[in-house]
This record gives C-alpha cells, sequence and structure tokens, in this order.
C-alpha cells in the first residue's frame, strides 16, 4: 500500500487561539497543505462560530468551512494550568496565531513578549479590525466594517443607487489569505535566521491592499474612478474597456479588451458596421466624451439584447477576446473550469451520512498535495494532544474536573 503524499507543510506545527473567519482560514490552508495545526477552544462551549449558520442535518457552514483538517484542544487560558499547557504547545510550535482585541493576549499571559521568552523562534501572528495602531486600534472588527472603510462598496457601485457591503466576507477572507502569506514569510525568515517575530494583519489592511492599483489610479488623480456597467480606461489613444451587459434573457456577462482589439471583437459579433455608423468605431471616443460613452454602452445593450449570453461569450472567445458569463455563487459551486481544477470538491462526512461539497484547494502542487479534511468535535483531541505532552490518564481526568480542559 502506497503512502499517502506528504503535504507542503508536514512538520509545521501551529498553535491558533483563533474565532471568526480570518483569524481562522490561514491554519486551515495551513492544515490543508500538510500543517499540525491545534486550535485552542474554551471549555464546554467551544469556538462560538460553532454553531453559525446552522442547517438542520449538515454541521455549521461556517464553522467547517474555516476550521477543516484542524485538531481541537480544549483549554481555558485565565487558569494557570492552562497557560501552562499553552507553553508547552509554544515549546514545539513554529506558529502561534491570535485575533483578540489588541491587549488581551497581553493580559492574559500569551503576548509577543511572554511567548517569544518560551520560544524565540515563534512567529507570532496577531490579526484585528483596524490594525495596531491608529485612533480605533481598540475597537472590535467586522467584515462589514472593513469592507465599508475600505472602499470595496464603491468598486461595485451604481451611479444614483446607496453603497452596500457585499454578502462575501471578501474582507475576512482577503485578511486570512494575506495572513496565510505573512506566516509563509514568517516561517522562512525563522528557518534561515533562527529568529522569531510578531507579524500584525488587519481586515482593513487587507482590504486597502485589494484595491490595488486603482486605489493607486485614484490618489495620484485626487478623484473617485468612475463606476457602474463599464470600466474605461486609459486615453483616447490607448483605451481599454471591461463592461457587463444582459442577454435576451437578462443573464449577464462581462468582456474586457484594448482598444486595439475593439474593431476585431465588433467584426466577429457583427456589430461593427453599425457601431462605425453611430461613430463607435473607435473605442477611444468612450474616452474622452461621457456622453459618447453611455450613447455607446446603450447601443451595445441593445445589440447585445438580441440573444442569449453563450452565444455572445463563445464569439467572443473564438475571437481571442476575453469573455465570461457572470456566475451566482450556485453558478459558481457548477462552472466546468472550477470542477475540472477541483477548486469545489466532495468530502464525506460519515457523521451525518452526507458527502457534501466543499471548497478544494486554490493550489496544485505536483508533488505534495493538499488534503482537504473536515472540521473536529470540541475537544475531540484533548487526550492525545495531553499525552504526548507527558500527562497521564489521571491528570487529564484532574484537568477535566477543575474545568482546565
Amino acid at each position: 500500500m502506497m503512502a499517502q503524499p506528504r503535504g507542503p507543510l508536514d512538520g509545521v506545527k501551529v498553535v491558533a487561539c483563533s474565532t471568526a473567519q480570518a483569524g481562522t482560514v490561514p491554519y486551515m490552508l495551513m492544515a490543508d497543505l500538510g500543517a499540525e495545526v491545534i486550535k485552542i477552544e474554551p471549555p464546554g462551549v467551544g469556538d462560538s462560530s460553532r454553531r453559525a449558520g446552522p442547517m438542520p442535518g449538515f454541521p455549521s457552514p461556517y464553522f467547517e468551512t474555516n476550521n477543516r483538517g484542524v485538531q481541537s484542544l480544549t483549554l481555558n487560558l485565565k487558569s494557570a494550568e492552562g497557560r501552562d499547557i499553552l507553553y508547552k504547545l509554544i515549546q514545539e510550535a513554529d506558529v502561534f496565531g491570535q485575533n483578540f482585541r489588541p491587549g488581551a493576549a497581553e493580559k492574559n499571559g500569551f503576548g509577543y513578549e511572554d511567548l517569544k521568552k518560551v520560544n524565540p523562534k515563534i512567529v507570532y501572528v496577531s490579526i484585528s479590525g483596524y490594525g495596531p495602531r491608529g485612533p480605533h486600534a481598540m475597537l472590535p472588527g467586522t467584515d462589514a466594517m472593513a469592507q465599508a472603510l475600505g472602499g470595496i462598496a464603491e468598486a461595485f457601485a451604481t451611479p444614483g443607487q446607496r453603497f452596500k457591503t457585499g454578502i462575501v466576507s471578501v474582507a475576512d477572507e482577503t485578511c486570512a489569505i494575506l495572513a496565510f502569506g505573512g506566516i509563509m514569510a514568517g516561517l522562512y525568515c525563522a528557518k534561515t535566521t533562527g529568529v522569531g517575530q510578531k507579524i500584525d494583519t488587519s481586515l482593513l489592511g487587507g482590504q486597502i491592499r485589494l484595491m490595488g492599483w486603482t486605489l493607486t489610479t485614484t490618489m495620484w488623480k485626487e478623484e473617485n474612478p468612475v463606476t457602474g456597467q463599464a470600466r474605461i480606461m486609459g486615453t483616447a489613444e490607448r483605451p481599454a474597456i471591461s463592461a457587463s451587459f444582459n442577454d435576451k434573457h437578462g443573464k449577464p456577462f462581462v468582456f474586457q479588451m484594448g482598444g486595439k482589439d475593439w474593431k476585431k471583437a465588433l467584426t466577429a459579433l457583427g456589430f461593427y458596421a453599425e457601431m462605425q455608423e453611430k461613430g463607435f468605431g473607435d473605442l477611444g471616443v468612450a474616452v474622452t466624451s461621457t456622453a459618447q460613452r453611455e450613447s455607446m454602452l446603450q447601443r451595445l445593450d441593445a445589440l447585445f439584447a438580441t440573444d442569449s449570453r453563450d452565444t455572445w461569450v463563445e464569439i467572443l472567445r473564438r475571437a481571442d477576446i476575453v469573455s465570461a458569463p457572470m456566475n451566482t455563487l450556485l453558478e459558481a459551486a457548477h462552472d466546468p473550469d472550477v470542477l475540472a481544477n477541483a477548486y469545489v470538491t466532495e468530502v464525506e462526512y460519515p457523521k451525518y451520512g452526507k458527502t457534501l461539497k466543499v471548497h478544494g484547494s486554490p493550489w496544485q502542487f505536483s508533488e505534495t498535495p493538499a488534503r482537504i479534511g473536515i472540521a473536529p468535535e470540541l475537544g475531540e483531541h484533548n487526550v492525545p494532544i495531553l499525552t504526548r505532552l507527558g500527562y497521564n490518564q489521571a491528570q487529564i481526568q484532574e484537568l477535566k474536573e477543575k474545568n482546565v480542559i
């Protein structure tokens, strides 16, 4: 029987006192890639997100998505015995993560300076709402707060309509993925120098990074970008467009191209003669005139409303123009490219008697593939972890009776 391939993070040990989404996803991703992740939870109650988004007959989709593949150890960190166990774990760990309000970890004996004394090589990760400095550093943070402050509401805004935050937790997820990247950098540095460090990141910081070059342009121009149906970029001489349209059934799709492909795309669609006659044979007119841009988009709206988006997307793709249907979340879960690359996969849940669709891995490692696990039961790994640390059965029972675990 062939041995299961080891993940690329096999041998890395993580201890995480984290909840919610941004605080747990970095370590879930590490568990996917073979790291040993021990999640510390309060005895008896556990991470409150275990009870989030309940669905009869299913595990919590929130907790499951954010905590799969990790081990659960219940530990009362306000007790001396609980902190002692934590310090023993830290002695052999590579990474420690927490997302308490700034100051809370220090107050309870597991701030960076505390754990640095226990293990100088520890990579200590702190995730907050606003960042460690600034007027609101001590406030709690949420995904909606970071979306609101970070500018993403404008990114999907329609002129004349109110700003709103999205239903997908983009601030949480962006922060989590950036934290994951920071952890990898911290691990590499610790391995090459023998010195650990504290890494601070935040929901707000991640959201600002997500705004990318569009934020740079906004800052340099000192004016907000044009929002709505289309992004018209560049100059009249070198224009570019990214725009969405509805087909005859009201189904949306997008295309994106530079001005040099404008004639090729319109010709393939059968629109060029009419668009040229109306003065839209060159995309550059959309850059120089707001009225011309609006008129051009209205004409395209009418033309695209004559057939299905599958037809238009296929024509554009054959012409080597970037185009795609605009999927709903459910459509995205069934998208052929998503499935072919196992970005969505299936996992068995024996406790629930179900095989369920879940996130796959966004990475494909040729030699050390990711393994998709399931989330642990509360305290599922108490006995094996404490036994490994040298506690016997009687001591473990005593810790349980004293509500340390």
